[in-house]
């Protein structure tokens, strides 16, 4: 993997061929379905292709004609405006000990602001669905708006929780040990469970459960395996390309710069805010 793509995931491979990927079979034998499932895999293919490189125009391939028929042009949703923008750095990309400014400037540039890009020409696409549109074409277009709208968030998360001393302070530290019996037993499961991601792709995640109100450690792979009401408190990126520029494949000293500079004055600010959203979903006091 190189440090310049712009998303994680091979953009030119076919949605319905990656393995994370849901099936599209039975879309593709329902009685709507317009297209034969080669016929399917080829404009999937050529579609996502068109989309990394910036002139896709998957969704619109398929929409009705509307001088034909008369209707007026649809205005764009303001959910789908396709304006999204980058989060500055909120530290000076060499001032982190043991991450280099080439591999953090890399990492902002071409995969944060790669999957931001991507997401808003995905937007344009989303907006242009219509009852015309094949149902396996909308699959395509949703799954890649979940990795591209999910890696913008968990990018920002990871950035954000980074340019601090790695000492832990506040409340944090009673939360955890309450969860895991010691911090540092907490800080064994987490460091574990991002190895267990390194070489291949994935984030490691401290989060909080909204609808429990416990902290969960977690694993999540190619920006789609998320915990569905978890509020992220801390965000490691395990991906090849927020590490391998600096440290090859030796993941482990990667995780170690990592920790060294978290800022848990942020983390801590998630914690209060996710205490009073769990406490608004349980009906509970924070």
């Amino acid at each position: 993997m190189t440090a310049s793509r712009e998303d994680d995931r091979t953009p030119h491979e076919p949605v319905s061929q990656r393995p994370d990927a849901p099936p599209h079979d039975e879309a593709l034998r329902g009685p709507d379905a317009s297209l034969t499932r080669r016929q399917a895999l080829a404009v999937l293919a050529a579609g996502t292709a068109a989309l990394a490189a910036g002139s896709g125009n998957l969704g619109s391939a398929f929409a009705a004609d509307d001088s034909a028929t008369g209707a007026s042009a649809m205005s764009t949703p303001r959910a789908l405006a396709g304006t999204n923008a980058t989060v500055p750095l909120p530290f000076a990309a060499g001032s982190l000990g043991g991450l280099s400014e080439r591999l953090i400037s890399s990492h902002y540039d071409n995969n944060y602001g790669g999957a931001v890009r991507n997401l808003n020409r995905l937007e344009q696409e989303l907006a242009k669905i219509n009852s015309e549109t094949p149902p396996p074409i909308v699959a395509a277009l949703r799954d890649r708006e979940l990795a591209f709208r999910n890696s913008k968030s968990l990018h920002e998360a990871y950035f954000a929780n980074l340019g601090g001393n790695g000492k832990r302070s506040g409340a944090i530290e009673a939360e955890i040990a309450g969860a895991y019996g010691t911090t540092a037993r907490w800080e064994e499961q987490m460091r574990q469970t991002a190895l267990g991601l390194g070489g291949g792709s994935g984030w490691a995640i401290l989060a909080y459960e909204l609808d429990t109100g416990a902290l969960r450690t977690v694993a999540g792979g190619n920006h789609t395996q998320v915990l569905a009401l978890g509020a992220p408190l801390l965000v490691l990126d395990m991906y090849e390309h927020s590490y391998q520029m600096d440290y090859g494949a030796a993941a482990a000293k990667y995780v170690d710069a990592f920790f060294a500079n978290v800022t848990w004055d942020e983390v801590n600010r998630r914690l209060e805010r996710a205490r009073s959203a769990s406490a608004a979903i349980r009906g509970a006091k924070a």
